[in-house]
């Protein structure tokens, strides 16, 4: 795919990948892009470059818009690889003047590509430089979501290059937002943001305050990843604001895994007495939901269920795996219970209880275990469990 100019001289200059399917944990079943950005002024600044495997697009990009000009600024707002693997070669190849980035952006790039001899430059919060018609002026937003990530923003253009926020896995021939579904583009947005930012959430709010105070004036939102926010860059921040306070709305997710069938009745049980309260349920079953979906579905939901049977006195490791992934995102304001059937020993829910502790969950049923099969007195249990809790979700 060729440049494209996303403002008067300013370039996407970054890759498409079509083909990946997992981010460390994190399906992306569409693929993702990694986007750079070039700024052709009286000087040039490169911000960001891509995964490894894709600098030749980059580079090819580079020279077919500057020929045989200088690049004057390489500027890292972030070091995780699949925005400065082509860094070394970049370096190579572009021998720009400086490298700008925070004191940790340093820090991080010495530990990754262990090159003393880069012409490192460290930038601070609120600093500008000017490119000539172009000022740019850097945001430090640490652990959003690496300890050296930072924005930048073109003054003058109201564009604002965010690194991996706003972002979004999805791989498009469109580069800009207005270009596409927007229900399909607010799916991957939340998807990204309960993958990858959700535990950082009190820091979204504080990046938003602090730009809100900065009175920055945005038209354009450039990520790192997916599309750029040209048509609604408001949208997305709005989005960002409602997920940053993780208010729940009237959800519950019902999330299993199951044996011999036994634990899937009584998810069963337990999502009809939640829709008696009019609750809306979503009924995820282990086995054909994969973790990172779910935790888009986590996002605003306000009751979890997790069942499990029990296996070698413990719970099943699809549910361990989900627990685990659950509990290092650490969702906020929600309410739950743990259920599942057993054949002699039944330690899935009391371990499913202590998960849930340890992510600071309001549990609201003590839990429940059923021997074998359930009979249809248990599955009534099971859906008072469910309205009980509907009911709590209501209040």
């Amino acid at each position: 795919m060729k440049p494209v100019e996303i403002e008067t001289n300013v370039y996407w200059v970054g890759a498409l990948d079509w083909n990946v399917r997992d981010f460390h944990g994190y399906t992306t079943n569409k693929g993702t892009t990694y986007n750079a950005y070039l700024a052709v002024d009286e000087k040039i600044a490169l911000f960001d470059t891509v995964k490894e495997p894709f600098r030749s697009e980059l580079i090819q990009k580079i020279f077919q818009i500057i020929g045989s000009r200088q690049v004057d600024y390489i500027i890292v707002n972030h070091v995780e690889p699949d925005h400065s693997g082509s860094l070394p070669a970049i370096m190579e190849i572009l021998k720009p003047k400086k490298i700008l980035c925070t004191f940790m952006g340093k820090k991080k790039l010495l530990e990754h590509y262990h090159r003393e001899d880069w012409p490192y430059e460290e930038v601070k919060h609120g600093q500008t430089i000017s490119l000539g018609r172009k000022t740019v002026q850097f945001i430090e937003t640490r652990m959003l979501h690496w300890p050296d990530s930072m924005f930048s923003y073109l003054v003058e253009d109201r564009l604002l290059i965010s690194s991996d926020a706003f972002g979004q896995h999805w791989c498009t021939s469109e580069r800009y937002d207005d270009e596409v579904d927007q229900s399909e583009l607010m799916k991957h947005s939340a998807k990204y943001y309960a993958n990858i930012l959700l535990l950082y959430s009190p820091l979204v709010k504080k990046l938003l305050e602090t730009v809100t105070k900065m009175g920055l004036d945005i038209n354009m939102i450039a990520p790192d990843h997916g599309l750029i926010w040209r048509g609604h860059p408001s949208k997305i921040i709005q989005a960002y604001d409602a997920w940053s306070n993780q208010k729940p709305k009237q959800k519950a997710l019902v999330i299993y895994d199951t044996m011999w069938r036994s634990t899937e009745k009584m998810a069963r049980a337990i999502g009809e007495g939640l829709t008696e309260e009019k609750i809306h349920v979503r009924l995820l079953d282990l086995k054909n939901n994969h973790r990172s979906d779910i935790m888009t579905e986590v996002l605003d939901a306000g009751a979890l269920f997790f069942g499990s049977a029990t296996l070698n006195n413990g719970m099943l490791p699809s549910m361990a795996d989900m627990l685990h992934y659950v509990r290092g995102l650490r969702p906020q304001n929600k309410i739950g219970a743990a259920f599942g059937s057993y054949g002699w020993s039944g330690e899935a829910v009391p371990l499913i209880n202590q998960a849930m502790e340890e992510m600071k969950m309001k549990i609201v049923d003590p839990g429940m275990k059923i021997k074998h099969f359930p009979a249809q007195k248990d599955l009534e249990t099971c859906q008072e469990m469910g309205r009980k809790i509907g009911k709590t979700l209501k209040e």
